[in-house]
This record gives structure tokens, C-alpha cells and sequence, in this order.
């Protein structure tokens, strides 16, 4: 049951990324129309994408989607039908004074909006609907509670993380975990020569090191003081060394330590 769970997982997670892919995709054709109608609307709102996938730049666009449906609008209208905040609404309809549209406010540009907003509505439902039956089936594998505990690992990293490294009692040592990362330092020696610094082999999926960047990127961004991943890529970091070079060695050093409490955690399981 187990191997099916996780094959199911590593499954949603290629899903999940292709569905990422096109959201991004869908989300810069949008910007791209919107930049022709109504400049800059999309960073009139700095908001985390809802359950069902919506954002709150894109209701806004949905209803004002031409700058002219704003100027249209008195003052008084347009603060009673924005329902956010009237020292926001205000501020929004004094720029839009200014702003210069490249389209015409006609069917045809609607139509064009429109299509754009749906066909990025669906994809984003689809791709929180990926990501939670991710967290549904990741919390059934026996290392869910260590692996969610990490510094660094989210609701959205964790089954990621989960998926493509599948069951840590596959490999015989620390060493074999990060090689299959692509994470480990490659060879580079050719008779008496032996290079003291190489490339990462990168040898393993490409998933899995875009995971753990984003939690190497969590870490930097919220600088947890007791996590020794942090501390040890600060070092390298406070050392001169360049941008991959640390947050390849963080990835390294995550993995040894993944792999050592998930393997002790699940020998725990076994003994009890």
C-alpha cells in the first residue's frame, strides 16, 4: 500500500508541476492584455491565492477590466462599488486618471480579458486541487509528522519533498540520498589532477532540486537562528562563497538530515 501511495504522490507532484507551468503561462498572457487595457492592475493587490484559486487582483480585473470602467465611475460610485477599503478605492480611481490604454473599450477587448481571466481561473483551481490531494495522500506515509516538522517545509514543499524522494530506506547511506539529488559534488579528477571544487553532478530529478531550493530560498528569507542548514549556509554565504555553491551545499546538508530523522524515525515505528 505504501508503494502506491507514494507512486500515486510522485504522480500528482509532475502534475502539479506541469499545472504550475501553465498557471504562469496563462497568468503572463493575461498581464500581457491587461498591460494594453489597464496598466499596472495586477500589483493593485498583493494577496495569496484563496482555496478555490482565486486572487483578488484578478476579481478586480474581472469586473474593472479596461481603465475606462474605473474613469467611467464617479468617485462616490466607484467607492461605493468597491467593497475593500475607501482610502484604497480613492487612490485607485485618482491613478487611473492618468493611465494610457492601448485598446479600445469595445466587445472584442472584453471578450479577450474574459477568455484570458477563465482560462487562468480554471488552471489555478485545478492546480489547489492537485496540491491538496497532495497533503492528503503525503499525510498517510509514515514520515509525514518529521519531514512537516523541518525549518523550511511548508503545506506545499513537504508532499513535494515526499514524492520524489520516496522511501529513505532505499538507500544504504547518507551519501547515496544526496547522489540521487544531484546534489553531491561531482568528480573531476583526470590522473594526478583533482579539482578542490566541482560541479554538482545534478543527476537526479529536477523536481526534487527545485524543491529543496525553495526551501533553501524559505530558509534564507526567514533566517530561523537555531536551524544549522541556515547557519551553515550563512557561513558559506558570509565566506564569499557564490549564490549555488551555498544553496547547493544547504540542499546537501538538508538532505544528510532528512534522511537521518526520517530513517531513525521509521525505525522507531518498527521497534514499537
Amino acid at each position: 500500500p505504501m508503494d502506491t501511495i507514494r507512486m500515486q504522490l510522485k504522480t500528482l507532484n509532475r502534475q502539479q508541476g506541469l499545472y504550475s507551468k501553465t498557471k504562469t503561462m496563462m497568468k503572463n498572457n493575461l498581464i500581457a492584455l491587461l498591460d494594453q487595457t489597464y496598466p499596472g492592475v495586477n500589483a493593485l493587490f498583493d494577496s495569496p491565492v484563496r482555496e478555490d484559486g482565486s486572487q483578488k487582483w484578478v476579481d478586480f480585473a474581472t469586473t474593472f477590466w479596461h481603465v475606462d470602467c474605473v474613469r467611467a465611475m464617479s468617485l462616490t460610485a466607484f467607492t461605493e462599488r468597491y467593497t475593500f477599503s475607501q482610502s484604497r478605492a480613492v487612490e485607485i480611481h485618482m491613478e487611473a486618471q492618468d493611465l494610457i490604454a492601448m485598446l479600445p473599450k469595445d466587445a472584442l477587448t472584453k471578450t479577450m480579458i474574459r477568455q484570458a481571466i477563465d482560462a487562468l481561473n480554471a488552471v489555478s483551481k485545478s492546480l489547489e486541487q492537485l496540491k491538496a490531494e497532495m497533503r492528503t495522500l503525503a499525510a498517510k506515509l509514515p514520515e509525514y509528522p518529521v519531514v512537516m516538522a523541518m525549518r523550511g517545509v511548508g503545506d506545499s514543499l513537504g508532499p513535494q519533498l515526499m514524492a520524489e524522494i520516496g522511501d529513505v530506506t532505499r538507500f544504504t547511506h547518507r551519501g547515496a540520498i544526496t547522489a540521487f539529488a544531484g546534489v553531491d559534488p561531482g568528480a573531476d579528477q583526470s590522473g594526478a589532477h583533482e579539482a578542490k571544487s566541482n560541479h554538482t553532478s545534478k543527476s537526479g530529478p529536477p523536481e526534487l532540486r527545485r524543491a529543496l531550493f525553495l526551501v533553501m530560498d524559505c530558509l534564507l528569507k526567514t533566517q530561523p537562528k537555531d536551524d544549522p542548514v541556515y547557519r551553515f549556509m550563512d557561513k558559506k554565504r558570509s565566506e564569499g562563497k557564490p549564490y549555488l555553491v551555498y544553496m547547493t551545499a544547504g540542499a546537501n546538508k538538508f538532505l544528510r538530515i532528512y534522511y537521518g530523522r526520517v530513517k531513525e524515525y521509521l525505525a522507531t515505528l518498527e521497534e514499537n
